[in-house]
């Protein structure tokens, strides 16, 4: 709402001249424009790993499900057996003591006899016990389980909710951006042809990033991944596709894991469509020096804000964001880390 409130506002005197005062101001402008439209891009595309990270955890859970659900089957099963054999049982021990009630040692005529109807009785008394005991396990274990489903299926509808949420807020935010983008873009556009200090500024602000860069990490660079060039080369296949939150349609639109794990898919690895899952799956590899083409490049905290694939030369492919397309651009620096696949 703010980035709405600023480019609606914000009317720069375009027609005429532009003195050092204006020009100054109209520049300030333009970067509070650029600055809230950055802000509300980032947001969009955490908003979109916050979505992948629901549905895979929600698909991780769906498995979990049905596995407890066959294995409720199978108690369920053993309880109906069980309550069978506590019934055989409940007959044998009506009948054993049925014939102890005729088998009164002061009255019986053999004594062997007697011994033998005794040691019946008994044995189908343990016969009961035994069942009793079987089927109050089966019942006891079956509960477990089924409490356990109840916390795995809650959980499921927790995640469901979460990437719900996730993008609804996503497309409330890119609602507003696409109708400000525009005219921010034309703004900020006719200001730095104004001025050649606007170049001046982005190199020094890309010197001072690429000053920052994470340094080396002290573990070992990992072999050569087989299928790298056949995912670099699927990825650029892509070049000019445009950025679709939470998609991952070759011809139609990817969001930026979307791409990543669809390329390398073609190459047969399996990636989840989740740039954290993809970080935490991958080898790291010490620094960009020894990247390697079909590397993923990953940014914000455990990889979780946005992911692009290295393709040589210093340069990455991505589905950068909303508005924008498919493309190779220069490493950025300010990456958390780098992994091969």
């Amino acid at each position: 709402m703010a980035v709405a409130a600023v480019c609606a506002s914000t009317v720069l005197p375009l027609s005429r001249p532009a003195s050092a005062d204006q020009l100054s101001d109209a520049k300030a402008q333009a970067a509070a424009i650029e600055a809230k439209l950055n802000a509300t891009t980032s947001q969009i595309g955490a908003l979109g790993q916050q979505y992948d990270a629901a549905k895979y955890h929600q698909e991780q859970l769906q498995s979990q499900i049905s596995e407890t659900q066959a294995t409720i089957a199978k108690t369920q099963a053993q309880v109906s057996r069980d309550k069978s054999h506590l019934r055989k049982a409940a007959i044998h021990s009506y009948m054993s003591n049925g014939t102890a009630a005729n088998s009164n040692p002061l009255f019986t005529t053999n004594q062997k006899d007697f011994a033998a109807k005794t040691q019946y009785t008994k044995v189908s008394a343990s016969r009961l016990h035994t069942a009793v005991a079987q089927l109050t396990n089966s019942k006891d274990t079956l509960a477990t389980q089924q409490a356990k489903l109840q916390t795995q299926e809650t959980a499921a509808a927790a995640a469901t909710a979460s990437a719900a949420a996730a993008m609804s807020q996503a497309q409330f935010l890119q609602a507003q951006q696409t109708a400000t983008l525009s005219q921010a873009k034309g703004q900020v556009a006719t200001l730095l042809r104004q001025s050649q200090q606007a170049a001046a500024a982005v190199q020094a602000t890309q010197a001072k990033a690429a000053a920052s860069a994470p340094p080396a990490r002290n573990y070992p660079v990992p072999p050569p991944a087989p299928g790298g060039s056949g995912a670099v080369a699927a990825a650029e296949s892509q070049i000019g596709v445009p950025y679709v939150w939470a998609a991952s349609s070759p011809g139609t639109g990817f969001d930026c894991s979307g791409l990543t794990s669809w390329a390398w898919s073609q190459a047969g690895v399996s990636l989840p469509h989740y740039s954290g899952a993809q970080m935490a799956m991958t080898t790291p590899v010490p620094g960009l020096a020894n990247a390697q083409p079909g590397d993923l490049i990953f940014y914000g905290p455990g990889g979780s804000e946005h992911v692009a694939m290295y393709v040589g030369g210093g340069s990455m492919i991505e589905a950068p964001q909303t508005g924008s397309f498919v493309h190779i651009t220069s490493v950025r620096m300010g990456f958390v880390g780098i992994g091969r696949p």
